[in-house]
């Protein structure tokens, strides 16, 4: 998908043999795209992560966390529901309270919006080619 980035003003992505969507990859990620994606690292020898989970949760309702692991939480915030100013100013005014080391917030890949339509692919559409 970097390719497409990098190369094609225009895209398309067709699912079950037909087009789902058309445009420029700006326009698939603002139209298709699950908003923001926000990844925190806590710190510390012992992590305590509940603390940030609730803060999450609170400051930015609607947002999903997607992934947990040792250190790391990766949540999924709908751009509808806030800013990228409101994210930024509150993970920077509390991120010595919770002991966060870094954080980053991306907008939804390419790749993530093509996952999404692939999730829409039916076995049946594959059946029937075969027969």
């Amino acid at each position: 998908m970097e390719e497409c980035e990098a190369l094609c003003t225009r895209m398309a992505i067709m699912v079950n043999g037909r087009f789902k969507c058309l445009g420029s990859v700006q326009h698939l990620k603002n139209r298709f795209g699950d908003g923001y994606t926000i990844i925190l690292r806590v710190g510390g020898p012992d992590a305590d992560l509940l603390p940030v989970m609730k803060f999450i949760e609170s400051e930015l309702s609607g947002s999903t966390l997607k992934e947990k692991h040792r250190n790391m939480l990766q949540y999924q915030l709908p751009s509808s529901l806030t800013s990228l100013t409101h994210i930024f100013s509150i993970l920077a005014h509390h991120k010595e309270a919770l002991c966060i080391e870094d954080y980053s917030v991306t907008q939804t890949t390419l790749d993530q919006v093509f996952v999404n339509f692939a999730k829409d692919q039916s076995d049946d559409y594959h059946s029937k080619e075969t027969l």
